[in-house]
């Protein structure tokens, strides 16, 4: 289509300036680019902070399920269930690897439940702050 532009003597007859953009337009362009980046930028935001809180729940409830699952091919000791740690969850083939996000603890006293408590990464914060399984 350019070749179509050029060879037309209306393309001959304009001068430089005529034959581009003007400043203004482009002005024009960027800023309505820049209100859409901005748009979306501000929409997507919000998605990060619930994603991690999704994988915060998930990796919770897995690493719960795994416990269930060990404590019934490990029944224990008289009362007292097994509790595994999550080295051991991963030998047995429950979890594929250890929970980065939580540390897995268990009650002192009966029914010994499993206490799922949000560990921190290397910078020292607590990415599942305030979610427990």
């Amino acid at each position: 289509m350019l070749k179509h532009l050029k060879a037309s003597k209306d393309w001959q007859d304009k001068n430089v300036a005529q034959k581009g953009f003007t400043l203004v337009e482009l002005l024009v362009v960027i800023s309505i680019l820049g209100i859409l980046a901005a748009v979306v930028v501000f929409a997507v935001g919000g998605i990060n902070d619930r994603g991690q809180s999704s994988a915060c729940q998930e990796d919770g409830r897995t690493v719960r399920t795994a416990v269930e699952a060990y404590r019934a091919q490990n029944p224990g000791v008289g009362a007292v269930p097994a509790q595994p740690t999550q080295a051991q969850l991963v030998t047995a083939g429950l979890l594929a690897n250890p929970s980065t996000l939580y540390t897995l603890s268990y009650g002192a006293a009966a029914p010994y439940a499993t206490t799922l408590t949000a560990a921190t990464d290397a910078s020292g914060k607590t990415p599942c702050k305030g979610i427990a399984g």
